[in-house]
């Protein structure tokens, strides 16, 4: 009852008016590093706004009315890589950025699955690349800056934007147009960061990485040890209670990122524990600010 009144405040703020265009098959010519299988997507149960099965991902276009040449980010719901919290964290964020101008894309990504996938691990990155390619290769259809283009998680999906965000250089997708694949900004919320043993979301990991990984894996995917100087400037955000996602994978991101001088703001919270946006209303507010101040969005 509480989380549906949180719920209820969050839509009075941002409402309804913002309506999806259309939702877009995320590959049209056939879903790479997948297996046959009979299994259909676990659509949405309206009631707990969760995906819980991904066969055919997809991107879910939120695009304002008047969009000439504006900024757009691709949003990866979170879920520990278990579900996807996508009408809480995928459809009302786009929603709200939709008003302030800036196009919004929901993606819903496979979840790591070794029954339909051939590596479970890489399926989530895959398709955040092919995301990013697909909106900056119709950036001129859909009124879009193609130099502007970002990319957005919460929680595990945080994880899975983070590692776009520094994994760009080796496309996992096919990208004969070579496409570039580096988002131009990151927003990270209460992101899954490392996957070391003493930092990481321990489910996350054994969801994306299987029971007993590697080192070498292990430390592939801690994204805090794979940021350089081409990393993509960042804005991330996290409650200091968080008792879910310890909030040390957003301070190592923010000081990799700095001691390689690439542009970069945070923002704690004292309060809020995990999923803390269904509880500060006005969380975007200062997320906002910072694109204002980067030229990613209109004041």
């Amino acid at each position: 009852m509480k989380k549906l009144k949180i719920y209820f405040i969050w839509m009075c703020l941002f409402p309804f008016a913002v309506q999806a265009q259309r939702t877009v098959n995320l590959y049209p010519k056939g879903i790479p590093n997948a297996k046959r299988t009979t299994l259909k997507d676990m659509p949405e149960n309206p009631a707990e706004g969760l995906i819980r099965r991904v066969i055919t991902p997809t991107l879910e276009m939120y695009l304002p009315k008047e969009n000439a040449g504006r900024a757009a980010v691709v949003i990866c719901p979170g879920g520990g890589y278990s579900v996807l919290v996508y009408e809480g964290e995928g459809v009302t964020t786009a929603k709200a950025f939709a008003k302030k101008g800036v196009a919004a894309f929901v993606l819903k990504y496979r979840l790591p699955n070794d029954s339909f996938q051939v590596n479970k691990t890489i399926a989530p990155l895959q398709d955040a690349q092919q995301a990013i390619k697909m909106v900056r290769d119709s950036a001129s259809i859909w009124n879009i800056d193609a130099n502007k283009v970002g990319i957005m998680g919460f929680s595990a999906g945080g994880h899975v934007a983070s590692t776009e965000a520094t994994h760009f250089s080796k496309a996992l997708i096919e990208n004969k147009s070579n496409t570039n694949l580096r988002p131009d900004f990151q927003i990270l919320v209460y992101p899954v960061i490392s996957m070391q043993d003493n930092l990481t979301h321990k489910d996350s990991r054994k969801q994306l990485l299987g029971v007993n990984p590697t080192k070498e894996t292990i430390d592939l995917y801690s994204n805090e040890l794979q940021v350089n100087n081409d990393s993509p400037p960042a804005y991330i955000t996290q409650a200091a209670d968080d008792k879910v996602v310890d909030v040390d994978n957003s301070i190592v991101y923010f000081e990799r990122l700095r001691h390689h001088h690439v542009p970069v703001e945070m923002h704690i919270y004292q309060k809020g524990n995990h999923g803390f946006v269904f509880k500060h209303p006005g969380w975007m507010v200062p997320l906002f600010e910072w694109m204002q101040s980067n030229n990613w969005m209109n004041k």
